[in-house]
């Protein structure tokens, strides 16, 4: 299948690949999806360990049990994006746009998500505490 990567605002093809699954893309070209467009993505489970999202458009994306260990997600625009289960450990989400997203079950140990939006952002109770830590506040017992 042949993957294009366009920039959001100049259309201009940053990534032209021959590839089976957009993962393939992302991690055996090195892609930088920086600036990518992917609202509404289907990227469930999709493998994007240390990859360059900064400042995507990832608005109602899916990306369900996706791995984004590590991932610089920068100001990414993920508005009411769908991150159920999502592997977010180390990743940056410095001033990410969060509002409305589902984040239950997320893996956050390690995240940055200082100057991030969470307005309407849905968790568990159980994923308080490392919420907290990745806003930088300091937690004492």
């Amino acid at each position: 299948m042949k993957f294009e990567i366009k920039n959001r605002w100049s259309d201009k093809v940053i990534v032209e690949a021959e590839a089976e699954t957009l993962e393939d893309v992302v991690i055996n070209n090195k892609a930088s999806l920086r600036k990518a467009s992917l609202q509404e993505a289907d990227l469930r489970k999709a493998n994007l360990q240390g990859a360059n999202l900064r400042k995507a458009d990832l608005r109602k994306a899916d990306l369900r049990k996706a791995n984004l260990w590590e991932a610089n997600l920068w100001e990414a625009n993920l508005w009411e994006a769908n991150l159920q289960g999502v592997y977010l450990c180390g990743a940056d989400l410095w001033r990410a746009d969060l509002r409305g997203a589902n984040l239950r079950g997320a893996n956050l140990q390690g995240a940055d998500l200082q100057g991030a939006n969470l307005r309407g952002a849905i968790i568990r109770p159980n994923q308080v505490n490392d919420l907290l830590v990745a806003l930088g506040v300091i937690i004492k017992k």
